[in-house]
């Protein structure tokens, strides 16, 4: 019998699987677990969600550990212009138990206590997890800001965070007594985990690598976050190790200090987070020297969590007719939250287009409007008629991304068949994947290392129309499961490139998925079904919980 590596006190309420047994340990900035905790801005922490969810489902012998942000991410509103709004309001989560561990670490050089919170397995359906706090009484106002905003915008206080996650997460382990045979960096913002254990071990750079494993999920070089050495070296980032042995760990030659680099070379094992990505990384790191071997383990989405069991049971009855009318329950559904926002009244007969994601700007969320011609020609046709909802999280100091959302609201203000959304959290994120007809992702692409959005939604008979980027390349069958625009000629220019991409999206529109929807049903519906099909298992997260163990965490 194996059992959780956990003291007692901690342990899940499971015996642990066999094949699962090795102890394994999740750092994550942010995990989306559930709509009432909120400590998550978008992607990262859904596939984190989903990750410790199926862990728990396959009765793995791991825990996750992240950070309490107080503030969350930020309440995404409307100003009086109907605008987008920022609010930072602090919340409690009585469902969280406090361990009354407490213990200091050093950030720029001053104690700074950490306090730790408990998330038993019960609450929701997760593996045991841990969540950090400087948010505590013994702390002045400066140490207990440092854990109250996700990415907060200000850097030095976002290295205090990183320092917070890492070396706070490594003495909290100490604290229990463990030291897991796995220590997986879900990107790198736990980093300064490993130069604790480093520290640890007088400088011993092998008993680091033969714990940590790491997971990059940035298909750009220019992407990956970057400090100047001698900062982080004030930030105490590194505890009390010495320069030199911190150069020599990393093989660090300047003073531009990559994460995702010294990630690599701390690590004994590392994956991109697609097959796409996995090529991509090892493109963009293969020329540098001591980096470990970086494969692939392709990002899911937690189905149980995801899916409506009303198109499941469609599905396995192989009812069309059944999977039609549940879809146009769900869509009644998401229409009434159009309705309460934006005032606009939407119909269950009507092809509804959704982009929702984070807004950034390579994932063009506003591509389908720039040519003004060809956009009004699809928002006003009466004979095929069509629906179209944006939502979604800029960073709340990217005021490009902003702009674009609130451009977004200008251009559809007058346009009864168009709304954008605010409050792109989990709970709305289901209701557009199980509301929509068309899912749609129009990444830059090599931009989007995964994306994992359009999963869910083909769990729920929405059908991708999609660039060919991330998982996608996996998934996709143009024509039988999904919508695929055509790759564009990677020597355009950025400009044409998008030109490109836009036109191909309008096509896949006019020419295919319209006729469809309105002229043949019985073959939407039996496409939609495809999809559905398709999809599970090897795009669920019990896949990818399992593969970790299998490729990354047995190497």
């Amino acid at each position: 019998m194996a059992t959780s590596f956990l003291p007692e006190t901690y342990a899940p309420p499971y015996e642990i699987d066999p094949k699962y047994s090795k102890s394994a340990v999740y750092f994550c900035c942010e995990f989306a677990i559930d709509q009432s905790f909120k400590i998550y801005s978008g992607g990262l922490g859904f596939l984190a969600g989903s990750h410790m969810r199926s862990a728990a489902a396959l009765k793995q012998n791991l825990c996750g550990i992240g950070i309490v942000w107080t503030c969350g991410y930020y309440n995404q509103t409307r100003g009086e212009g109907r605008e987008m709004a920022v609010q930072f309001r602090k919340k409690q989560y009585a469902f969280l138990q406090d361990t009354g561990i407490r213990f200091q670490i050093p950030i720029y050089g001053k104690p700074v206590w950490v306090g730790a919170k408990f998330l038993p397995s019960e609450v929701f359906g997760t593996v045991p997890m841990f969540f950090l706090t400087t948010d505590l009484d013994e702390n002045d106002i400066d140490d207990r800001q440092i854990t109250q905003r996700l990415y907060d915008n200000d850097p030095g206080r976002r290295v205090a965070q990183y320092t917070v996650l890492g070396a706070g997460g490594a003495r909290l382990l100490e604290e229990l007594g463990v030291d897991p045979e796995v220590w997986h960096l879900n990107e790198a913002h736990a980093l300064s985990a490993a130069f604790r254990v480093l520290e640890k071990h007088g400088g011993d750079v092998a008993e680091v690598k033969k714990r940590f494993v790491f997971t990059t999920h940035t298909p750009e070089e220019a992407g990956n976050e970057k400090h100047n050495f001698q900062h982080l070296l004030h930030a105490s980032f590194f505890g009390g190790l010495d320069e030199q042995t911190v150069r020599d760990a990393v093989d660090l030659r300047d003073d531009t200090f990559n994460h995702s680099l010294a990630a690599l070379r701390l690590s004994h094992m590392a994956n991109g987070v697609s097959k796409l990505h996995g090529e991509v990384s090892r493109q963009m790191w293969g020329h540098h020297d001591g980096i470990c071997p970086i494969v692939h383990v392709t990002n899911a989405q937690n189905a149980k969590y995801w899916k409506d069991r009303g198109l499941e049971r469609a599905r396995e009855s192989n009812d069309l007719d059944f999977l039609r009318d549940r879809k146009r329950e769900l869509k009644d559904n998401l229409f009434r939250i159009v309705a309460d926002q934006t005032g606009k009244l939407f119909s269950r007969d009507v092809l509804t287009v959704v982009w929702a994601r984070r807004f950034a700007g390579y994932k063009r969320a506003e591509l389908i409007t720039r040519d003004a011609k060809l956009f009004q020609a699809l928002i006003r046709d009466s004979d095929r008629p069509v629906q179209i909802i944006w939502a979604g999280k800029p960073f709340p100091f990217d005021y490009g991304a902003i702009e674009t959302f609130n451009h977004l609201i200008r251009l559809t203000s007058d346009l009864p068949n168009a709304a954008v959304l605010v409050g792109y959290e989990l709970e709305l994120s289901r209701a557009l994947k199980l509301g929509s007809d068309i899912w749609l992702n129009n990444p830059v692409v090599t931009r989007e290392a995964s994306g994992t959005s359009g999963m869910a939604s083909a769990m729920n008979a929405s059908l991708n129309l999609s660039t060919y980027d991330g998982w996608v390349c996996e998934f996709a069958k143009d024509g039988v499961n999904s919508f695929i625009v055509p790759p564009a000629d990677p020597n355009l220019s950025p400009e044409d490139r998008d030109h490109h991409d836009m036109v191909g999206l309008h096509r896949a529109l006019r020419e295919r998925i319209l006729p469809l929807y309105y002229d043949t049903p019985a073959d939407w519906w039996a496409m939609a079904k495809k999809s559905m099909d398709d999809v599970l298992p090897y795009f669920g997260s019990d896949r990818m919980a399992a593969e970790y163990y299998e490729k990354i965490y047995a190497s």
